[in-house]
């Protein structure tokens, strides 16, 4: 995430979450104090920023030194998470951040329990794209 001269670099497999308006009040009209917010198990957020993914050891086709120059680029495996989808987490798992002036929680990818990803389906049969 760029942002002026500052870039936010989300390491390994590492979600950047932007955090959903918590609802502060019930459905019969009953304001909740935030204390009472914060005991939620689970929360919500939108996905801003993905890390590469979940690092592999190098390759090894010899017995040559691993940190020799020359070497191969670091591996991953990437995750399922992407920019702009909506998920929702283990908030034990959350560590808040601030990034020029604007929260924001990192999450581990194993903390995520559910994505909601907008799809256009096109093409398909019986599908047009006003559906």
């Amino acid at each position: 995430m760029l942002r002026g001269d500052k870039e936010l670099i989300v390491i390994g497999d590492r979600v950047l979450l932007r955090l959903d308006e918590a609802e502060q009040r019930t459905e019969v009209g009953l304001y909740l104090p935030p204390t009472a917010l914060e005991k939620e198990n689970v929360q919500s957020g939108r996905v801003e920023e993905v890390g590469p993914g979940i690092p592999l050891p190098p390759k090894t086709d010899d017995e040559d030194v691993p940190w020799a120059e020359g070497g191969e680029q670091m591996r991953y495996i990437p995750l399922q998470a992407q920019k702009g989808d909506h998920a929702i987490f283990t908030r034990k798992d959350a560590v808040e951040v601030t990034f020029d002036h604007e929260k924001y929680v990192v999450v581990p990818h194993s903390a995520i329990l559910v994505l909601v990803r907008n799809t256009v389906l096109l093409g398909g049969p019986g599908l047009s794209p006003e559906n």
